[in-house]
């Protein structure tokens, strides 16, 4: 797997006219080789690859790596770097702009000497977008975790209880269930306070009669997952059953398109033409969705700006939402694998309004 992977990268690099490239991304390293510790740098060269990282990790580079050549270090990575890069007089090197910082990147000009550095975008990411039937089962399993935990939360749903007590409890299931972590801080946003997007649950108790956003998601074997609800604390007012019924609309013909081949900012319309139409539309303030894995937001850009296009593969959210201040919001969210001839809704959570 790792093999095949590192293959793909190095055909990339080549096609580049690059003569090595310097990964920095933790997620891209652990893509690329399966090391799953908070410190390394990955060398990839046309012929070889090379970890290196600290001596805290030098048995577990060991046990997690073999497909490249691993090295613990007891001083600088960087200096390793460069000390085997000056060995074998690289000409260009790329080097992952959105993760190597301005420090590290400034090391690395002083000790190359004439060796260019060539800043790239997305080199790793583009080709994380589609992910192996490996991957994709991770995501299920942690979809399927979180299903789990948001049946457990309705339960405990009542008048009374702190937004914050909801997100313990949220935090609690998800491990008991077999997460090893959570994807994101839990948000748990009650009554007006619906109208953040992120609202971080707080001090707030929950009244009767309001609705309730939760987003929650986690982690299995670094994969994660994503999923939204709103719920209602007995009867909803009027206007905010209306909402819902706009947001569950636009979210079921957004599903109904999210097939391969189709431009994701021609999913975001489909979703933002249906808001609104129901005169919503300033309510929408963010992009439809995102791409899930080895990140909670990854490529694909589910938004009106991207360039991008499904693919059997790409594994998305689709949440529109919306938010309506001193009122209340709406969000919806599901996790979707992109397949040849369809997609597959990883969350089997209720999507007609819940009440409590």
């Amino acid at each position: 797997m790792f093999a095949r992977r590192l293959e793909v990268v190095r055909r990339t690099i080549t096609e580049s006219r690059l003569q090595g490239f310097v990964v920095t991304s933790l997620p891209n390293i652990r893509y690329l080789t399966g090391f799953t510790g908070s410190n390394a740098i990955l060398l990839l060269l046309p012929e070889s690859g090379l970890i290196i990282t600290d001596n805290r990790y030098k048995t577990q580079v060991a046990e997690e790596v073999s497909s490249v050549k691993r090295i613990a270090v007891q001083g600088s990575l960087v200096e390793k770097v460069s000390n085997v890069l000056n060995n074998n007089r690289r000409k260009r090197l790329g080097i992952e702009a959105r993760s190597l910082t301005v420090a590290t990147f400034r090391n690395l000009q002083r000790t190359l000497g004439k060796t260019t550095l060539v800043p790239t975008a997305d080199v790793i990411e583009r080709i994380r977008a589609f992910k192996d039937e490996d991957e994709i089962s991770k995501i299920k399993r942690a979809a399927k975790i979180t299903d789990r935990v948001f049946n457990k939360i309705l339960a405990i749903l009542k008048p009374g209880v702190r937004e914050l007590e909801i997100a313990a409890e949220i935090n609690y299931w998800h491990r008991h269930y077999g997460a090893q972590s959570e994807a994101f801080d839990p948000l748990v946003a009650s009554g007006a306070r619906g109208a953040l997007p992120h609202g971080r649950a707080s001090e707030k108790r929950i009244r009767e009669s309001e609705m309730v956003t939760i987003d929650l998601g986690c982690t299995v074997e670094g994969y994660h997952c994503d999923m939204s609800r709103t719920v209602s604390l007995g009867k909803p007012p009027a206007e905010m059953k209306a909402v819902y019924e706009t947001v569950l609309e636009a979210q079921r013909r957004s599903l109904d398109r999210a097939l391969s081949g189709t431009p994701v900012r021609a999913l975001d319309a489909i979703a933002r033409t249906c808001i609104r139409r129901k005169g919503y539309g300033k309510f929408f303030c963010h992009s439809l969705g995102h791409g899930l894995g080895l990140e909670v937001h990854e490529l694909p850009h589910v938004s009106s700006k991207s360039e991008e296009v499904l693919g059997d593969g790409s594994v998305i959210t689709i949440e529109p939402g919306v938010y309506i201040p001193k009122l209340g919001g709406i969000r919806i969210e599901d996790d979707v694998v992109i397949r040849k001839n369809g997609n597959e809704v990883l969350n089997t959570a209720p999507k007609e309004l819940i009440i409590v």
